[in-house]
């Protein structure tokens, strides 16, 4: 263990209370933040309860008071006895990996040797404890969780965060997946930033926007902090200030007291706006040269700002340490902590002494702090390509070095700022194109891919070595699909890329695996557009890859001939691989499971401890869908959180493909004006870039509403152009789910014929050996589309399909074919059949489809008989005949007659529709057992 490592001296020790003086009795409350006090106090309330909810942030421009209410609400929850884990994010740290984690997590070290062997060792590598990388990690999120859920066990858990904007996106990531998680832990997650800073990666359920107090609550904190103000004086404070609690405090402290009295002229115009940090600097311009110093040291140093290292040493100077550090705290712009840290005021004051430095002298300070790190730290790195002036080789290639060990570490992000950096110190053309390269790819790959197209600009100015090629090829097109949604390189780039690559084996380093990347970059730009390119390419290239990458190639690209007892494949080779191989290979698990509607819950656990933005948002996408399939339309919503940080975060592609399936919801519930207007918004784009997946399900999401309302010959069309009658088209690797559509609309047209021949289709392909939900769907199409003397058997054979009870609004569209046929045809269980349907549709708010099983149950009428209509006795005798009781045992059980058993019998039968005793038990299905 190093000396940074000891408890008590660590550089990122986070404070045990909260900063500045929240604890101090006199400290004046707050001021007209009434309601946002409220909400925070339900949230811990919530947390106590067991039910976190999904996060809370409160945003607002600089000086808003954010800070204050996290103060608040720190002393608030110690008072009902919870764990406070607190971090601030740091502008001069937002490239150190897991830094904000690092704060949060140092009070519960102690407590990783409780978590599961691969959790443990994937955290304290990624909190830079141990040197050994776990193989195909970012189980980080998982072990964080178990981490607080451990000490949640004990009292509940409160998370703050300050400063989001300037938290590094490793610790972002990893905050984003808590807050996914946090209804499952009594743990609440509060954190704050600017909305002009870079965005979290993932929105919280609740945004808080801090606006300016108004007049009055202005006027309040006014007069608590400076209550000698002459009445003009405060009146031209709180125009001037507007609101901003900020600069109400620090207006006043600048003023001449003759100012403040009234007795001379105000100045014309006052420091606010984005220069609001310019009422720092005429106490930072009264500073001495030591204590200037000594705030710049801590102002570039972030967490590692501890008064042992920026204090100034003895020598010459008259002012001693002791004399500096009283200057300083004197001055009210920084204080020294109880953990041995210099805290500033506020962050502005951090901008101010950073802006008014010269370059010599932070050039100076990064130096003076390196000094201060061990040599391979890559703060200290990082503080060194600070200072540089000329390129320096042996630095870039340390900086590479501990890119790369980042990488490793799942700090990609912060591993592309090193490599970055190193590109810029290194001396030879191609060795920069090469770090840039990897800098662009671990960017993308981190989830900061405004920066990773930054980085490809850059290199269009310099050839790329031929051993970089393929890397280069697969930053590219990570960019250009995800970021500009444009798939024409993955056509262009990537079969190159996989010719120049070896076979797919194990390795050590971030991309050892780039012919799976690759291939499956090509795999998804293909199944999205339909390219014909990309399917010869993925056959040529087939061999170079794991099974499970082609079982996912034939489980989308013609999956009527070609993805045949892939379900039971995927279950085998998840179950044979272990759990570090599973979560490399995250993306095509879920990905051949999407395609055969199998990303169900149960394969998802396997992936939620991985905090990465792709992985995490790849399963939020396949949960999206499979929310629409399993009947969890109150998860609508999500779709569009997750859009607006997909699209906050650079993730056009991603937000596009959410909004595509909030259509879904809406189609299915019929509302086509949201719909349409999903459409206008979606489908512009998805042609542009060829994306035929998302325009074809948008034709298909159309005419599915266009059935909800009864219009059958334009969703017949529109279907007929999707999936031609008898037709299962090779192009269209979800053709499964229009099928049912398709055979329900044709019949609803009077086309039996085409909805035969598309049934015929089905099973002539063997769809049911696709997947349980094929199976349910070529089931169900079977039935509708059948003769009168094989209706019965067919319903009733697609019922108990494996799995049925989860497509929960196709069984309920099945319901409803089949309580109107039973209708029609005067059978007992047709009106329990509708009201089944009926009920269903009401669940998921489809309203068009409830109010059509309404009407057909009017036409259905008041029922003459079935079993509602039987006494309570006749059905306690029926449903023992029905167990095969004789009338003379069903007499000696209720003490009747064998006489009076058959007179209870004979009037049942006719209220039940039936003749014979061998009827009974279909007649009373779906009755209580209890009435």
């Amino acid at each position: 263990m190093t000396a940074q490592d000891q408890p008590g001296s660590h550089p990122l020790l986070p404070q045990d209370r909260p900063p500045g003086d929240a604890h101090t009795p006199d400290r004046p409350p707050l001021a007209g933040r009434g309601p946002e006090q409220a909400l925070l106090r339900r949230v811990l309330h919530a947390a106590r309860s067991g039910n976190g909810g999904t996060g809370t942030l409160l945003q607002g421009e600089a000086g808003i008071g954010k800070t204050a209410l996290l103060d608040w609400l720190h002393a608030e929850a110690r008072s009902l006895d919870f764990t406070v884990v607190r971090a601030v994010g740091s502008e001069a740290e937002a490239g150190v990996a897991f830094g904000a984690l690092h704060q949060l997590l140092w009070p519960l070290t102690g407590r990783m040797r409780a978590l599961p062997e691969p959790q443990r060792r994937a955290l304290a590598f990624a909190l830079g404890q141990a040197a050994e990388p776990v193989r195909g990690g970012f189980l980080v999120g998982a072990a964080v969780l178990a981490l607080l859920a451990g000490e949640a066990r004990m009292r509940p858990v409160l998370v703050l965060v300050d400063d989001l904007q300037w938290v590094d996106s490793s610790s972002a990531a990893v905050l984003a997946f808590l807050q996914r998680r946090t209804a499952e832990v009594p743990l609440a997650l509060v954190s704050a930033g600017r909305p002009e800073g870079p965005a979290a990666q993932s929105r919280p359920g609740t945004v808080v926007d801090l606006g300016a107090l108004d007049g009055e609550d202005a006027r309040t904190l006014l007069r608590a902090r400076h209550p000698h103000l002459a009445l003009t004086t405060a009146d031209r404070i709180l125009k001037e200030a507007a609101g901003n609690p900020l600069a109400l405090v620090e207006l006043p402290v600048h003023l001449h007291p003759d100012q403040a009295r009234g007795v001379m002229p105000l100045p014309r115009r006052f420091p606010l706006g984005h220069r609001l940090e310019r009422l720092f600097a005429p106490r930072l311009e009264r500073l001495s040269g030591a204590a200037a110093q000594v705030l710049l040291d801590a102002a570039l140093g972030g967490t590692t700002a501890l008064w042992a290292t920026c204090a100034p040493p003895a020598g010459p100077d008259p002012l001693g340490a002791d004399d500096v550090l009283d200057e300083i705290e004197t001055s009210g712009l920084a204080r020294l902590d109880t953990d041995g840290r210099i805290t500033f005021r506020h962050p502005l004051v951090r901008g101010a002494v950073v802006a008014r430095a010269s370059g010599s002298a932070r050039r100076a300070a990064h130096h003076r702090l390196a000094a201060a790190l061990p040599p391979d730290d890559p703060r200290a790195l990082g503080h060194l390509a600070d200072a540089a002036v000329l390129p320096d080789e042996d630095l870039a290639a340390r900086l590479q070095e501990a890119g790369r060990r980042l990488a490793l570490r799942g700090g990609d992000a912060e591993g592309a700022l090193l490599l970055h950096r190193a590109a810029a110190l290194s001396t030879d053309p191609a060795a920069r194109a090469r770090r840039l390269t990897w800098a662009a790819a671990m960017a993308a790959r981190g989830g900061r891919l405004p920066y990773a197209a930054k980085l490809i600009d850059e290199l269009r100015h310099a050839p790329v070595p031929a051993d970089s090629a393929p890397l280069h090829a697969y930053a590219v097109v990570y960019v250009d699909q995800s970021h500009h949604v444009d798939f024409e390189s993955s056509f262009t780039l990537l079969p190159q890329a996989l010719a120049a690559l070896p076979g797919t084996g194990p390795g050590s380093g971030p991309f050892d695996d780039l012919a799976e990347q690759v291939y499956f970059k090509l795999l998804l730009a293909t199944v999205y557009t339909g390219d014909a390119r990309g399917w010869t390419a993925l056959r040529a290239h087939r061999h170079r890859v794991s099974p499970l990458a082609d079982l996912c190639r034939r489980a989308w690209s013609d999956p009527a001939r070609t993805a045949h007892g892939t379900g039971a494949e995927l279950r085998a080779t998840a179950a044979g691989m272990s759990h570090e191989q599973q979560a490399g290979a995250a993306w095509l698990l879920l990905w051949t499971a999407t395609a055969i509607d199998m990303a169900d819950a149960s394969l998802w656990r396997r992936f939620l401890g991985q905090h990465a933005y792709a992985t995490q948002g790849s399963i939020a996408k396949a949960g999206a869908y499979q929310n629409y399939l399993r009947g969890h339309w109150d998860q609508a919503e999500v779709c569009l959180r997750e859009a607006e940080a997909a699209d906050a975060l650079g993730y056009h592609c991603n937000a596009l493909l959410f909004r595509h399936h909030y259509a879904h919801f809406l189609a299915g519930r019929g509302e086509e004006e949201a719909l349409l207007a999903v459409d206008r918004a979606v489908r512009p784009v998805a042609e542009r870039a060829r994306m035929t997946f998302v325009a074809d399900h948008l034709t298909h999401l159309r005419a599915l509403a266009a059935l909800a309302h009864g219009r059958d010959e334009e969703a017949y069309t529109a279907l007929a152009g999707l999936t031609p009658p008898g037709v299962l088209p090779p192009g269209l690797p979800w053709f499964h789910l229009p099928f049912f559509d398709f055979v329900d609309a044709a019949l609803r047209t009077g086309r039996t014929a085409e909805a035969r021949a598309h049934v015929a289709a089905g099973r002539a392909a063997r769809m049911g050996d696709i997947s349980p939900h094929h199976a349910f769907l070529l089931a169900a199409a079977r039935a509708l589309a059948a003769a009168d003397e094989d209706a019965d058997a067919l319903y009733d054979a697609a019922y108990p399909v494996p799995g049925a009870d989860q497509w929960a609004f196709e069984l309920a569209r099945l319901r409803l074919a089949h309580g109107v046929r039973l209708r029609d045809r005067r059978r007992p269980r047709a009106r329990r059949t509708l009201e089944q349907a009926r009920d269903t549709f009401r669940a998921l708010r489809a309203t068009p489809w409830a109010e059509r099983a309404e009407r057909e149950l009017r036409h259905a009428g008041t029922p003459a008989g079935g079993p509602a209509s039987l006494t309570a006795q006749e059905l306690r005798i029926a449903r023992l005949a029905a167990d095969g009781l004789t009338n003379k045992e069903i007499g000696a059980r209720l003490s009747l007659s064998p006489r009076t058993v058959g007179g209870h019998l004979a009037k049942a039968f006719p209220k039940l529709g039936i003749t014979t005793r061998a009827a009974l038990a279909r007649a009373l299905e779906g009755t209580a057992p209890g009435r």
